[in-house]
């Protein structure tokens, strides 16, 4: 799902046929893929500039592809096919012409965009000749090229005014955009933040589907209903969690309502891309995120010393990194101490493990630790029942609203969450994340025993097996 800006992958793989065809896909290298393609479609003869603009748009062509997921979103397993049908010519083991294989390595990472978006165009092109159409005309090129036009120019000529070529875009091994773990409930990241905006925006041609307000990547009961409401719509499953299937039929609806392949798409701004969370933590960075990360690893020092522990003060320092790397070498990840998406995941995964397996103990007696998901608007279960009781028993001694405890987190206790964030100094979201949680029962287990915790000490009550 396109939810970053475009960068030039360092393979492609190309579906030798039809996209329904039972045929083998090849997988190349991405500049080698232009070359195949200029090669099979364009003459080496002709004047360079008609060679450089047509190899622009035969780059941009396969960028969108690419970048929309146009294929995968389908449920194939391919990013373009070299049928001349639907997309562009590739001949396997054909030879190269010099000076285009030259032109390529000149500008295969650089594309066509249009002003405002930050999409790789949809460069429709044809021969000309034999066949026609809106966009640019490959043997038009040659005569326009004659005139003197500049490659640029000749761009201008077939895509209209509001054109831009990005350049020098950043080479890079694309993963696909499925996050690899389900989005529901309590479910907080950029990739939430991305659901939220499309189906906001597919919203507007499927009037159903209710509008998610704030977006702000935090899943909560608004966009649970949203994603019930789509699913329906479109025949999926209706469980209010984007899975993979969810999540490309999403990306498919999406990328079809913004006419994002279309000569007249609507285009992707930057805004649409704008991330509310870090995607990668390294030594060096603070903040909340860091803070979380570094909860995730000291529960799960608790059972597992091979992870060191960490103190939680939202610095990435060299101890962090070092439990990172540990964490890293447990799993099998390459040990570089950068929290990307494949260690965050794992991280997650064991930390809802770890929580999981605990045995049940009287919230009155120990307080719990974090469950995993953020609590918010629409969440449910026994630990929205421990968060009313930590609350209500806190509102005997601060400003706090006490709340009923009905295991549904209700307007009731965001305003409360909402109360004690405000009085506490926390973002006042309303929600209930890592920094939150322990907050509030770290300050109820002191309240509850009487005691001070120990300056440092964290989360606020000694972590042990069952607490």
């Amino acid at each position: 799902m396109p939810s970053s800006l475009p960068v030039i992958p360092q393979n492609i793989t190309v579906h030798l046929g039809r996209p329904d065809a039972n045929v083998a896909n090849v997988t190349v290298p991405f500049p080698d893929y232009i070359k195949n393609v200029a090669s099979s479609e364009i003459y080496p003869t002709w004047p360079e500039s008609a060679l450089r603009a047509n190899i622009y748009a035969q780059i941009s062509f396969a960028l969108n592809r690419v970048y929309t997921e146009w294929y995968p979103s389908r449920g194939y397993s391919f990013d373009i096919t070299n049928s001349t049908q639907y997309d562009q010519a590739y001949t396997p083991g054909r030879d190269v012409f010099e000076n285009i294989s030259q032109i390529v390595d000149d500008i295969f990472n650089n594309y066509v965009k249009r002003y405002g978006t930050v999409e790789p165009y949809f460069t429709q092109f044809c021969n000309g000749t034999t066949v026609t159409c809106d966009g640019l005309s490959q043997w038009g090129t040659v005569e326009l090229a004659n005139q003197g036009m500049t490659p640029y120019e000749i761009l201008q000529y077939y895509y209209g005014d509001d054109i831009e070529i990005v350049r020098n875009a950043p080479i890079q091994n694309i993963q696909e955009s499925y996050p690899g773990i389900p989005l529901r409930l309590g479910s907080v990241g950029n990739d939430v933040q991305a659901i939220q905006i499309r189906l906001n925006r597919i919203s507007q041609n499927y009037p159903l589907i209710p509008k998610i307000n704030p977006v702000n990547g935090v899943f909560d009961e608004n966009t649970e209903n949203a994603v019930r409401q789509f699913q329906q719509i479109f025949n999926l499953a209706q469980d209010g969690i984007v899975g993979k299937s969810t999540w490309y039929k999403i990306q498919f609806i999406y990328v079809n309502v913004k006419r994002l392949a279309e000569l007249e798409s609507e285009g992707i701004s930057l805004q649409e891309i704008s991330k509310q969370f870090e995607t990668s933590l390294q030594e060096g960075m603070s903040g909340e995120s860091v803070r979380v990360l570094q909860y995730y690893l000291a529960v799960l020092n608790l059972s597992n010393p091979e992870i060191p522990p960490v103190e939680v003060d939202g610095i990435f320092g060299p101890t962090t990194k070092n439990a990172v790397i540990a964490f890293q070498r447990i799993n099998g990840l390459t040990q570089d101490g950068i929290v990307g998406r494949n260690t965050w995941n794992l991280l997650y995964n064991d930390y809802l493990g770890y929580v999981r397996s605990l045995p049940n103990t009287d919230p009155r007696i120990a307080p719990y630790i974090f469950p995993g998901d953020t609590l918010t608007l629409g969440s449910r279960g026994p630990y929205v029942e421990y968060l009313q009781t930590y609350l209500t028993y806190i509102s005997q001694f601060y400003p706090i609203p006490p709340v009923p405890v009905t295991g549904y987190f209700g307007t009731q206790t965001q305003a409360s969450v909402r109360a004690f964030q405000q009085e506490f100094g926390l973002n006042p979201t309303g929600n209930v994340g890592p920094t939150t949680w322990n907050r509030i029962a770290s300050l109820y287990s002191d309240l509850l025993s009487a005691e001070t915790a120990q300056v440092g000490q964290y989360p606020g009550y000694t972590l042990q097996e069952g607490s």
